[in-house]
């Protein structure tokens, strides 16, 4: 998951979806003056959006034991901590944000705990007494009010509407408002769980899962592969399943469970492809859920069972791609995981490389070169919106004292994806192509940090030669701002012809007369994007009646139009961007288009007409974000 979970926009057919794959890699820290690496954490430097001591503290395995109340919006039970305590230490630190712990037992007897104060972004640490000999460690607690990981959905903000539904989203440091733990990327453990919830409902994990609801309400759930804390994701409702093939499949609500199952019908291909690419899938199966409208990212890496926005699925296949950017998720990320948040350039730069490298291969290079082009515009954008000379476009990011989610921003997605573009440039494709497979297996279930990859990448790719490390300047790259000057672009042979056709409407074409037939989604969004802002309502309802974009299911299109159609008055879209509003809560889309409304008095009034009466259908993760742009709030 990412600030906006971008994805590459291609146009999918049974026969390329099955090739459509992503990796990617993400890395971490040491907190200063650990002992040496304990099983299941890497630490180097100190990540300082855990309070736990998880990085001394070996947490190696998790059991959990819970009730989900659908009525309350509440989640009780207790989490059973197998630990070890190698370094002596007298206290075991959780995380929490909003729990309320009942009570505390280590080793089969109760035991007193405190819970420090609330500190800005990072919730409450949950103190512990623990002797040297301390193996088990359980807590009974519940879930608050403001856990951030949760959203409860009435039936009305569903599909079907008939019955309540419940998903979490743990990601960038959430878990620990459902789960008392050690929230920090770089620890990592094995789960099991057992869930209760209402009957007639299921719950899913990111385990092992059920494929059919059952009478008691009652499920388990194991997890033997070592995972993070912000991998750790639950969904209950009324959900139905359909296979793909012996290992993949699609769990959504029932009034959706066709049309999800027909758009995504190639990700058993997707897992064989990335297999070819980066070796075996480690997980067991791959399913993907589709969740109700409010998910407020494109898609979440969860390990086998990605959570997916609903607006992908659109009815020709055009925008499932997404799916195949978290499977790859599989390979880097959740295999080699980050240890902190500094580094998440190491995860999502190599997902967008892969991305595209896999879409020149299928697609040719003409197409691959538009999303190098469209993601080297996103850069500069960012970059412009953060200040050229602003220390939040390094790729290695200071985030001490600031919230995590600061760094969810396009630079680790395409600053980092040009720098690997860079390196392949160098090296040529075989030699890169080898070591990546040799980092996918040689740190899989570890953790990596930005020093870490590049001790790594000077060792078993550039191998000491000083030309090539002095050509590529890795440090303008790592630890300078802005875009190098040696930045890789790519060539303009389809958007150079998506220009003069955009020329030639503005000169007075008629544009039912412009040669679109051939076009993608991303040939349409250069189209629209480098629109003059001066375009005038006459001049989209030409548009509107020639390409019918008001009416579009493509979710990137219509945000862009609506957005665009605010700026020009354009009434006509109003009506279909408000229902876009009503059952989009995907944060990249709504974002952008509530941010234009508020930039004129007119538009403020709409804006905050429209949040008022849509805000409660939205994550609160997008409710966070939309409330410093609509309301004006500034926590």
């Amino acid at each position: 998951m990412h600030k906006n979970s971008r994805l590459s926009l291609i146009p999918v057919s049974a026969g390329i979806i099955g090739l459509l794959t992503f990796g990617s890699c993400q890395s971490g820290n040491k907190p200063v003056g650990t002992p040496a690496q304990t099983p299941n954490v890497t630490v180097s430097g100190k990540d300082y959006h855990t309070l736990s001591n998880g990085d001394s503290i070996q947490l190696s395995h998790l059991s959990l034991d819970i009730k989900v109340d659908m009525t309350n919006k509440q989640i009780s039970g207790d989490a059973l901590w197998t630990i070890s305590n190698t370094y002596h230490l007298k206290e075991l630190k959780l995380d929490t944000w909003d729990l309320a712990i009942d009570s505390v037992v280590v080793d089969g007897r109760k035991a007193a705990f405190t819970l420090d104060h609330a500190v800005p972004f990072l919730g409450s640490a949950l103190h512990i007494p623990i002797a040297d000999s301390t193996k088990a460690v359980a807590i009974w607690y519940k879930t608050g009010k403001d856990a951030k990981a949760l959203q409860w959905l009435h039936p009305q903000q569903t599909h079907d509407k008939k019955y309540p539904f419940l998903y979490t989203q743990s990601e960038s440091i959430y878990a620990r408002s459902w789960i008392p733990c050690a929230d920090g990327p770089g620890i990592r453990y094995s789960y099991d769980a057992r869930v209760e919830v209402p009957k007639g409902l299921i719950a899913l994990m990111s385990a092992e899962n059920p494929q059919q609801p059952n009478e008691t309400g009652r499920y388990t759930f194991k997890m033997d592969n070592p995972v993070p804390a912000y991998l750790m994701a639950l969904a209950v409702g009324d959900i139905a399943f359909k296979p793909i093939d012996n290992r993949t499949g699609v769990y959504a609500e029932r009034g959706m469970i066709d049309k999800c199952a027909w758009e995504l019908a190639d990700i058993g291909r997707m897992v064989d492809s990335a297999e070819q690419l980066y070796g075996p899938y480690r997980w067991g199966r791959y399913d993907v859920l589709v969740l109700p409208p409010g998910f407020p990212i494109g898609g979440m890496e969860n390990p086998r069972l990605t959570f997916a926005t609903p607006t992908i699925i659109a009815g020709d296949r055009s925008l499932v791609s997404l799916i195949s950017h978290e499977l790859a998720h599989s390979w880097s990320g959740n295999l080699v995981t980050n240890a902190t948040w500094n580094d998440f350039w190491l995860n999502e730069g190599f997902t967008n490389y892969f991305e595209r490298r896999i879409v020149e291969k299928m697609l040719g290079k003409s197409y691959s070169d538009m999303l190098w082009e469209l993601g080297y515009q996103d850069l500069v954008d960012n970059v412009k919106e953060l200040g050229d000379t602003s220390k939040d476009t390094w790729l290695k990011m200071n985030l001490k004292d600031r919230d995590p989610d600061d760094g969810f921003t396009d630079i680790p997605y395409e600053k980092g994806s040009h720098f690997l573009k860079l390196i392949e440039n160098k090296v040529g494709r075989p030699r890169f192509d080898s070591f990546l497979r040799g980092y996918f297996d040689g740190h899989a279930f570890k953790t990596m940090t930005t020093e870490g990859f590049l001790t790594y990448l000077d060792s078993a790719l550039l191998k000491g030669d000083t030309a090539l490390k002095n050509s590529l300047n890795i440090n303008a790259w790592v630890y300078g701002p802005g875009i190098p000057a040696n930045c890789p672009r790519a060539g303009q042979e389809r958007f150079m012809k998506v220009d003069s056709a955009r020329n030639s409407f503005l000169a007075g074409a008629d544009p039912r007369a412009l040669n679109t037939k051939e076009w993608t989604t991303h040939e349409w969004l250069r189209f629209l994007r480098n629109m003059p802002e001066t375009l005038t309502a006459a001049q989209m309802g030409q548009l509107d009646g020639a390409f019918n974009f008001t009416d579009k299911e493509n979710s990137e299109i219509a945000d862009l139009w609506y957005i665009m159609a605010v700026r020009a008055g354009y009434s006509h879209a109003y009506g279909a961007m408000e229902r876009f509003l009503e059952h989009v809560g995907r944060q990249k889309f709504l974002e952008p288009l509530y941010g234009e409304m508020m930039k004129t008095p007119k538009g403020t009034e709409m804006a905050k007409a429209l949040y008022g009466k849509y805000r409660q259908n939205y994550h609160p993760l997008a409710q966070k974000s939309l409330d410093k742009i609509v309301l004006k709030t500034t926590s």
